[in-house]
């Protein structure tokens, strides 16, 4: 039987009100599943916070709402965030991504999770 979880896409304005849904979603309240892409990448590949069930789904209701909050705009503010953070030899690569997102160009922080979802369990995001 198939597990399904739900995500509230009306509750989701940034990145970080992505993980907390998703890891109430996945754990109850106040449950974990990753604070950053590569956590979340870990978590569907079978690491810390995989769903107990192989067979499950993941139900992105309202997602059109989240695709529009994490849009440009919060693509932005996150690759400000990692500008800040990256090592050296990464800033110009980010900066370029940052210049683009500036200008609503390229992958939005919603493409980054859509994409994380088909890389690791390809059919198990479903947008509604």
């Amino acid at each position: 039987m198939t597990t399904i979880y739900v995500l509230d896409g009306r509750r989701i304005h940034t990145l970080e009100d992505f993980w907390t849904v998703m890891g109430e979603a996945v754990n109850g309240p106040g449950g974990y599943f990753g604070r950053n892409l590569d956590a979340l990448n870990d978590c569907l590949a079978g690491g810390f916070g995989t769903p107990d069930d192989d067979d499950f789904t993941v139900e992105w209701h309202d997602h059109a709402s989240s695709r529009q909050a994490l849009g440009h705009a919060e693509t932005a503010r996150q690759l400000e965030i990692r500008l800040g953070r990256c090592h050296h030899t990464n800033r110009p690569a980010v900066a370029e991504e940052l210049a683009a997102a500036r200008a609503g160009k390229g992958p939005t922080v919603f493409d980054w999770l859509v994409g994380i979802f088909e890389g690791q369990v390809p059919g198990a995001l479903r947008l509604r």
